[in-house]
Parts: structure tokens; C-alpha cells; sequence
């Protein structure tokens, strides 16, 4: 593993214990948290057996550190908007609207855009002979299905919870297309990569 590696994976080591100081909601903290041990411990062993680039390492340990820190608010609690007017006067909700708050969609978003291009290198490592597009296609399409599977593991959770439970875990904050939107978002993080992954191909 490089240097850089080495010290995004601490770095990220690190705010995932800092998030575990003093938890707000400890039990659905730990549900959203036991997937991104199981990604750290998957990143570290893919890595040493097909070693990915710094950057995509890199941006995969960046989603994960932010999921980890969405995971501590559940997300749809994480005070954005009031960080950004503490930090720079600014209202993110005030300037667009929104009656919702849209980090669980910036994490969807960031699962395509960020673990696309460790995907596409993974694809070439397992099919040598595959084109730069072809590659890319498998990655897009394991992120589509990765999405559509997590939507119902996150469904089958919630019906084994309570009903202030559920809501809080799943975080749907009244939508009831917000498996849909979740996805899509994913699917255009995962395709908004290809223009990169074109000219890192040729």
C-alpha cells in the first residue's frame, strides 16, 4: 500500500471513531456503521490482493469518511445548512428551496461517482481483454444492482423496526420516492465518472 493510501485509510480510520464519540441515535448509528466497517475491511482486502489507484482508493476512503459522518446524524439530521451559515453566511436550504434535507442524496450520488472508477479497474483486472467501455458498463451496472440490493436490505431492516424507528433509520422524510431517487442518483454519480475513466482508458 503507498504513502497515500496508507494515510487516506488512517485518515478515514480516524473520523470513524470520531463520529462514535458521544452517538446520538447509538443503535441506528450502528446499523448504518456496520456497512462501512464491512467497506473498510473489503477495501483493505481487494487492495491487497488487486491494488487500486491512489485515486480511486482515495475516493473511496473520502464516501466512506462521509458516510460516517452521515451515519452519526442518520443522515436526514445532519445539520448542513446550519454549518453553512455558521462557516460562510450562506443557506443552502434558503437559496434552493428545499423543504428536505438532501445529504442522504449527496452520499447516493457520491456512491456512483466515487467507487466507479475502482470498479471499471477491477473489471479490467478480472477481464484483461475487455475495451475501456466495456469495463465502464460493468461498473456502472454493479452499482445499479449494488443500489437496488441495498434499497431492500434497507427496507427488510425497517419492518423489523418500530415505526419511529423505521423512519428514523431509513430517513425517507415523507417521500415516498425516495428509494427511486436514491438510485437514480447513484446511477448518475456512476455516470458522470466517464469522461475520466475515457481518457484514463486510452
Amino acid at each position: 500500500m503507498t504513502s497515500i493510501k496508507k494515510a487516506a485509510f488512517i485518515g478515514v480510520l480516524a473520523i470513524f471513531i470520531a463520529t462514535w464519540i458521544k452517538p446520538l441515535w447509538p443503535l441506528e448509528q450502528a446499523l448504518h456503521s456496520s456497512l462501512t466497517v464491512l467497506g473498510l475491511a473489503a477495501l483493505w482486502w481487494v487492495d491487497r490482493r488487486w491494488p487500486l489507484g491512489n485515486g480511486a482508493f482515495v475516493a473511496i476512503c473520502g464516501f466512506i469518511a462521509l458516510h460516517s459522518i452521515g451515519a452519526r446524524w442518520l443522515y436526514s439530521n445532519i445539520p448542513y445548512d446550519q454549518w453553512a451559515q455558521a462557516l460562510a453566511g450562506w443557506s443552502p436550504d434558503a437559496a434552493f428551496g428545499w423543504q428536505r434535507n438532501h445529504f442522504d442524496r449527496l452520499i447516493h450520488f457520491l456512491y456512483g461517482l466515487c467507487l466507479t472508477p475502482a470498479l471499471t479497474q477491477l473489471a479490467r483486472h478480472g477481464w484483461p481483454a475487455l475495451r475501456g467501455g466495456q469495463t465502464f458498463t460493468l461498473a456502472v451496472m454493479a452499482i445499479m444492482c449494488s443500489s437496488l440490493t441495498y434499497e431492500w436490505f434497507e427496507w427488510g431492516i425497517a419492518l423489523l423496526l418500530s415505526p419511529d424507528a423505521a423512519e428514523a433509520y431509513n430517513g425517507q422524510q415523507g417521500d415516498i420516492w425516495d428509494a427511486h431517487a436514491d438510485m437514480l442518483l447513484a446511477t448518475l454519480g456512476s455516470l458522470l465518472t466517464w469522461p475520466l475513466i475515457r481518457k484514463s482508458a486510452r
